[in-house]
């Protein structure tokens, strides 16, 4: 086991102020992009728990587990999507899945290629609606990464955080 915090987390002050003053600035496009119109519960909810299966937050495993199985996703197709796999998922919605995987990997700045293959699958309205949902998960994700990743620090290295969000002392 190694004695390093492995997780992805805020590392500087002015990328966390970024993300978290992103919701600010556009409270109207998240409130178009949660209220359901354009993506469902269930699409969102993949796009989310794709985002997490890379950034590993255990306390975003846990909610949005909780909400998925709310929006109508199996307990199976949830587990795959939290293990990186992508086999259960709707066909219409790879195109996003792969993009939200690659977008979570990159810290949210994709390859050009890849943000034009989401517009061309989804047009410009939804392609811009998917990436909102992956800025407000990756913000909850890195937040509650660097909340394990201080108390890490604080306990000199004795307190991990795991993959399954327990934890050892």
């Amino acid at each position: 086991m190694s004695d390093r915090f492995n997780k992805r987390y805020y590392r500087s002050l002015r990328e966390f102020w970024q993300d978290f003053s992103y919701p600010f600035r556009h409270r109207d496009k998240i409130r178009q992009a949660m209220k359901g119109d354009l993506l469902s519960p269930a699409f969102r909810e993949r796009l989310m728990l794709a985002v997490t299966a890379v950034t590993g937050c255990r306390y975003c495993v846990r909610f949005h587990t909780g909400e998925a199985l709310k929006a109508g996703l199996s307990e199976t197709e949830i587990r795959t999507l939290l293990d990186g796999t992508l086999n259960d998922a709707p066909a219409e919605e790879l195109p996003a899945l792969i993009y939200a995987q690659h977008w979570a990997e990159v810290a949210g700045n994709p390859d050009p290629d890849s943000r034009q293959s989401v517009q061309d699958a989804y047009g410009t309205e939804l392609a811009d609606t998917i990436e909102i949902v992956l800025r407000l998960i990756r913000t909850g994700n890195l937040l509650g990464n660097t909340i394990d990743y201080w108390k890490y620090r604080l306990s000199f290295g004795r307190w991990r955080a795991t993959e399954t969000g327990s934890h050892q002392a």
